[in-house]
């Protein structure tokens, strides 16, 4: 089996992995300006050269509390990616690697038709088994949380 290359990061005390064909980039985020009306998991928006990015807190998705308010405007690091033309900032709270993983299906638990359908599979860290998310389905879920 061959492995694919995976961004390994942390939200809310969770290990996660993202395709690293699917990262635009790894940015600190400067001030976040809110974005009225728009759903929970949307922290608001922000400048990333030269161009605009819709931040994302998708803690909540991963069943951990969201990020405090405060922090949530100050902005932070985040994974950028572009889904469907737009450009996301998927906000973390540590990136720590990038490696080769062999990824595994996703718990029978974590069904593709459920909440968790951006889980596409799991791999094995040094001390914890890791969530491979699929951004996509991550935006579409996040953008829709009410």
């Amino acid at each position: 089996m061959i492995g694919s290359l995976q961004l390994v990061a942390r939200i809310g005390g969770c290990g996660v992995l993202f395709d690293a064909e699917r990262v635009d980039s790894v940015v600190e985020v400067g001030a976040v300006v809110p974005a009225p009306g728009a759903a929970a998991a949307v922290i608001g928006l922000a400048a990333m050269r030269s161009r605009v990015a819709t931040v994302l807190d998708v803690r909540t998705l991963l069943g951990v509390a969201r990020c405090p308010e405060e922090k949530r405007r100050e902005g932070g690091r985040a994974v950028a990616t572009i889904v469907d033309g737009h450009l996301y900032a998927i906000a973390v709270d540590s990136l720590e690697d990038v490696s080769t993983f062999q990824l595994g299906a996703a718990p029978a638990g974590l069904d593709t038709a459920g909440e968790w359908d951006f889980v596409t599979g799991i791999g094995e860290g040094q001390q914890e088994t890791l969530l491979a998310l699929d951004v996509d389905r991550l935006v579409a879920r996040a953008s829709a949380l009410t």
